[in-house]
């Protein structure tokens, strides 16, 4: 496997786990709504604390998902879309592999449909 695969293959599963919290898959939504917030701003609109917000944000910037940028005193956070192009370029890759593999079992079951008596 390449360097540039296994840096893939990281950044998937990263990126899964990202997504794998509710709360985070909302911020998400809410960033990419809004384009750009504060996590005070965020907390507003969620069933949690600021801090765990901040500490949501956090791991969404770790898996590449929001980046933040310090205006004054606050940061203000924003969606990074690389992330997410490169894990639907894995499940695209996926998909593909398993239709594939579908459509070689079909043909193998229709040719032994054909040749049986």
């Amino acid at each position: 496997m390449t360097d540039e695969r296994r840096g893939d293959v990281a950044s998937v599963d990263s990126v899964l786990v990202a997504l794998a919290d509710p709360t985070r898959r909302q911020l998400l939504d809410l960033l990419a709504a809004q384009g750009e917030a504060t996590a005070t701003t965020l907390a507003e609109r969620l069933p949690v604390t600021r801090q765990a917000v901040v500490k949501h944000l956090a791991v969404l910037d770790a898996a590449g998902l929001v980046s933040g940028s310090r205006v004054g005193r606050e940061v203000r956070y924003a969606v990074r879309p690389a992330a997410l192009d490169t894990t639907a370029r894995w499940m695209a890759a996926l998909a593909d592999d398993w239709d594939r593999r579908l459509a070689n079992i079909k043909r193998i079951a229709e040719a032994a449909e054909r040749d049986s008596p």
